[in-house]
């Protein structure tokens, strides 16, 4: 039982203590693709260390379950996890968590359908606009399709086949490299598979208004996935020339004047764009990168000090 409160009490700290250290890091900004990494691995971390407590308190309630989780162990190693004490309290707590899963579960289940929902319904509204001809073959991997439009715009639709969506309106302003640009800002979404961040951050939070760190993921999944995005695109094409593009895009929205905006994050991604900051160290971004990915295993190191406690 002290294991399971142990992992419940670490799963719990760390949901409330990490959004705060992430919050005030001064290189989040600078590495988004190491904080994408860092923000996963501290969500995993959570998750684990609930699944654990939830294991370990079904094995202290129910023989049955302590047969299979502790099958091949010895009997000095099932003695110090001290299972036999605290049933109903175990019960309860297995339960809980075991709920909180199938919710999770649940959300992400929901939250998938409706993004194929969506998905569909965009596809449709798109071959309506923009229908294929007699003769025109089925879309494939990686088409680009161009839309009559008097507002200037461009969008990744994903799925099986993404797609490349770009009115003749954003053709027109777009200048030069500012085309290239913004296409690979869409590609870079593509690649890395950025809507499915998405959607499992969205699950988390709707899932669990009331826990910190999954509400803080889900906003920070939607503006470092950007900024990740606008990284490709400066490596290939210049800092300066995807700052443009996206001034052309979005000028006529009102994203840069005065008052409150749809995206409020646009004008903070042109300035980091134009201020370009330089990037951490190498040794740095391998440190940041391996110390994540250490997060997840302090879980399973608490999980396992009693049996290594003792064995000889």
């Amino acid at each position: 039982m002290l294991v399971s409160l142990a992992l419940l009490a670490l799963g719990v700290l760390t949901a409330v203590v990490a959004p705060r250290l992430l919050s005030r890091a001064d290189w989040v900004e600078r590495e988004p693709v190491v904080a994408l990494w860092v923000w996963q691995c501290v969500v995993a971390a959570v998750l684990l260390s609930f699944a654990l407590s939830m294991t370990f308190s079904a094995a202290a309630a129910w023989q049955a379950v302590r047969g299979h989780v502790f099958a091949s162990a010895p009997n000095a190693v099932v003695e110090a996890y001290e299972l036999g004490g605290h049933r109903p309290w175990s019960a309860a707590l297995a339960v809980l968590l075991a709920a909180g899963g199938l919710w999770s579960g649940a959300m992400l289940g929901r939250e998938i359908g409706r993004a194929r929902a969506r998905r569909r319904q965009r596809r449709c509204e798109l071959l309506v606009r923009a229908p294929l001809l007699p003769g025109e073959e089925a879309a494939g991997s990686g088409r680009l399709v161009v839309l009559e439009g008097e507002r200037a715009d461009a969008w990744w639709l994903p799925g099986g086949t993404p797609r490349l969506v770009i009115t003749t309106a954003a053709l027109r302003r777009l200048k030069g490299r500012q085309l290239d640009a913004v296409l690979a800002h869409e590609q870079g979404h593509a690649r890395a598979r950025h809507d499915w961040l998405r959607h499992c951050a969205a699950a988390l939070a709707d899932g669990f208004p009331g826990v910190p760190v999954f509400a803080a993921f889900r906003g920070e999944m939607h503006r470092l996935v950007e900024l990740a995005a606008d990284d490709v695109a400066s490596r290939r094409f210049g800092r300066l020339t995807i700052a443009l593009a996206l001034v052309e895009l979005n000028e006529e929205r009102g994203v840069f004047g005065p008052g409150p905006a749809p995206d409020a994050d646009l004008p903070q991604r042109v300035n980091r764009l134009l201020t370009a900051t330089p990037r951490l160290s190498p040794g740095r971004r391998l440190r940041l990168t391996a110390a994540a990915a250490l997060v997840p295993v302090v879980p399973v190191l608490v999980a396992f000090v009693p049996a290594l406690t003792a064995l000889p």
